[in-house]
């Protein structure tokens, strides 16, 4: 049997992208995410698994796990889902808004990993070990003015990360977070405000070569198929052009002139 992963966030973005790395190395792959017909085409796609799920909700995530359970192991998390809404400032913030990234992002997570680690312990036990793949942001590092709402969400899901690393201490469980920082997938900006496509794609305009979600994807794939004791705590990824969250070049990247 080949090792099995669970990834969240499938139905598009780093999530979709992870799903076909997974799969071009030889994973079994379970895709989670609320749209059913996104999922149902990346299936057809690439012969991963699919099962929609919305995670913000607990009778339906525990009815992914039942159904998980019911075929057999699985070997790693990898926790996509989550997102960002509005660019507020705290004084006159949504706090639906604030309500929905907590649980999408922190909330979400603890659901997974409560149901989910019988099912990798499981794997761990036959195999050797299983995986956790926790994708944060760099939003959790460092606050910016309007970005509140989603530091704290993302801060939050990083400490659970923290904490279940110490608490899975002694078992063969790997935990790993990856942080990236601007990447530019199709939804993420564009949800963050509200359908706004113009006021999206200039969040991008200018930078030479953000990232993509397929390198993403391409670092979670390594985590999970590096050596079974490696381990890789955190991994912060930024494009070349973004040094920091502040400090970010707009124009193509020039070598400066050489005396």
């Amino acid at each position: 049997m080949n090792r099995r992963a669970v990834v969240t966030g499938a139905s598009s973005g780093i999530g979709q992208a992870t799903v076909r790395a997974l799969r071009a190395r030889g994973w079994g792959v379970v895709g989670v995410a609320r749209r059913e017909s996104r999922l149902a085409a990346l299936a057809a796609e690439t012969g991963a698994s699919a099962v929609a799920c919305d995670l913000t909700d607990p009778d339906a995530v525990a009815a992914l796990i039942a159904e998980l359970e019911a075929s057999g192991p699985v070997h790693a998390l990898v926790q996509v889902a989550g997102g960002a809404r509005g660019t507020d400032r705290v004084e006159n913030a949504s706090v639906d808004d604030w309500q929905w990234m907590y649980d999408a992002n922190v909330l979400s997570s603890q659901r997974l990993v409560a149901g989910l680690l019988p099912l990798l312990r499981w794997a761990a036990a036959a195999d050797g070990h299983a995986d956790t793949v926790f994708v944060t942001s760099t939003a959790a590092q460092v606050a910016y003015p309007g970005g509140g709402g989603y530091n704290a969400a993302k801060a939050a899901q990083a400490m659970l990360v923290h904490a279940l690393r110490l608490e899975l201490n002694g078992e063969p469980i790997r935990v790993a977070e990856i942080a990236p920082g601007m990447v530019h997938t199709e939804e993420f900006t564009l949800n963050r405000l509200g359908g706004d496509s113009v006021a999206a794609e200039a969040v991008y305009s200018g930078v030479e070569a953000p990232l993509r979600a397929e390198d993403v994807a391409d670092v979670i794939a390594y985590a999970l198929d590096a050596p079974a004791h490696v381990n890789l705590d955190l991994i912060t990824m930024r494009p070349v052009a973004q040094s920091a969250n502040h400090l970010l070049a707009r124009g193509p990247l020039r070598v400066r002139p050489i005396d």
